[in-house]
């Protein structure tokens, strides 16, 4: 992954398929996706976004459920 591809826009990242754009944009309204602002847009940091997916799903197979 290059360092432009780190960080990416809401919309671009739900065209990709990661997640759809209304989950990206509620998830960046609770405070729960990683990013910095450039100017107007919200870029995500997608390897930190993964770790964190990551961390969640492996709280969830040991029975901890899901924190929405």
């Amino acid at each position: 992954m290059t360092e432009a591809e780190k960080f990416v826009p809401i919309r671009k990242l739900a065209e990709s398929g990661f997640l759809t754009e209304s989950r990206l944009r509620k998830m960046h309204k609770q405070g729960k996706l990683p990013g910095i602002w450039c100017g107007k847009k919200f870029l995500v940091n997608v390897p930190l976004l993964n770790e964190e997916l990551d961390r969640e799903s492996k709280k969830q197979l040991s029975g901890g459920g899901c924190n929405e």
